[in-house]
């Protein structure tokens, strides 16, 4: 059994195999480059206005200027202004290569072609200079850099349309279980419906993921070792939900060992989530994840996503942590690592009731984990505790 900081340093430490592949640039939203991006043009291409207003060339302390001409977005006209003269102009529309400054309309005052300004603008006021973003040839994007819309964006203005990115790996979600009937059906005695499946397929659809299979999986150990093996061969990455523990029939760990699954660790000294298994099989990794479903969430979010994420190539993934003060004490119990449902409010971070292992209510409510280390038997109310803030 290993602590969690060790768990996350083995994630981190792991070269996982990655593919790329060309995208246009539209369709490749949440990839991150494989390669550098060098502009290939500056940006902006030429000196545009920043404002709706008039485009000037400065005489001192002059208020008073003459509107010769007009100039709209998309026009390549370029009068050539005189000394206290002015053309009307609008946001975006290239600067007159004489003009020296921009005043927006709302701090003047029009008479026919006579213009009055409330004020004299300095050199340079409102003038998006040719090549003030980025000049040709320089770093637009360097390779790792997650493709957010914003980034999508930045590059399009550059006239870039294709882009090499990594390829997000393939994942296949198993389910154990006998009592797991579907939605839709009666339940009997003993039975509950499948809600790990749906709940990991939406974690993974949530994070940038997309599971290529799901199924469940009967508690028979021929039938289970069939499946992980099959769906091995054929994915970058296994996810299993329950059967790793140690019960009678608990399939998922006796079969990976036949298969010549590497373990590269398994149980964490943590509540909830210690029976994770992780490991590898060639190229492919598996995750052997408790049935508990806020177990099997609460794994997802601290070791499965980070294993995701840099096999698509975030190198320096992390959910995002901030420290906070808790709201009302808590004392731990046993000498686990706790990783506790909980809520952002006013005041700091609230845990929340309810933190069994197999309840999800809570889960439902909350927007962040709450990290007690193992060796923090009691956390005091106000004291700054470190909180992951879920996705």
């Amino acid at each position: 059994m290993i602590t969690v900081p060790e768990a996350k340093n083995i994630i981190n430490s792991i070269s996982f195999h990655r593919r790329t592949v060309k995208k246009l640039l539209d369709n490749a939203i949440n990839h991150t480059l494989s390669t550098d991006i060098h502009a290939p043009i500056m940006l902006p291409n030429f000196s545009q206005s920043a404002m709706d207003g008039y485009a000037l060339h400065l005489a001192p302390n002059l208020k008073k200027y003459l509107v010769i001409d007009e100039v709209q977005a998309g026009s390549s006209k370029n009068p050539i202004l005189q000394k206290g003269e002015a053309v009307r102009i609008f946001t975006g529309a290239a600067i007159p290569s004489s003009a020296n400054a921009v005043i927006m309309q709302e701090k003047t005052s029009v008479n026919g072609k006579s213009l009055t300004l409330d004020y004299i603008p300095p050199v340079g006021k409102n003038i998006r200079y040719a090549g003030e973003q980025i000049q040709k040839g320089a770093l637009a994007l360097g390779k790792g850099t997650l493709l957010t819309p914003a980034a999508i964006g930045f590059l399009a203005s550059l006239g870039i349309e294709t882009v090499e990115v990594y390829e997000k790996p393939t994942v296949a979600l198993l389910i154990t279980g006998n009592e797991l009937i579907q939605r839709g059906q009666s339940l009997k005695h003993g039975q509950i419906y499948e809600s790990n499946g749906s709940m990991l397929m939406g974690a993974l659809r949530q994070t940038g993921f997309e599971p290529s299979i799901i199924q469940i999986v009967p508690d028979e150990y021929q039938k289970t070792k069939e499946l992980l093996q099959t769906q091995l061969e054929a994915h970058d990455f296994v996810l299993v939900s329950g059967g790793i523990s140690v019960g009678d029939y608990d399939f998922v760990g006796k079969a990976l060992l036949e298969l010549q699954t590497e373990q590269i660790f398994y149980k964490i000294r943590q509540k909830p989530g210690k029976p994770m298994f992780f490991g590898r099989k060639g190229t492919a990794f598996v995750f052997a994840l408790p049935g508990n479903p806020a177990s099997a969430l609460s794994c997802y979010y601290q070791y499965v996503l980070t294993a995701l994420k840099r096999a698509a190539g975030e190198d320096n993934f992390s959910l995002k942590t901030i420290f906070l003060p808790l709201e009302k004490e808590y004392i731990k119990k046993g000498n686990r690592a706790h990783f506790l449902k909980a809520k952002l409010t006013a005041q700091g971070v609230k845990i929340l009731h309810k933190q069994s292992s197999a309840m999800l209510h809570s889960f439902a409510k909350a927007d962040a984990m709450v990290f007690i280390p193992e060796e923090q038997m009691q956390t005091d109310t106000g004291q700054l505790v470190k909180v992951y803030l879920l996705p």
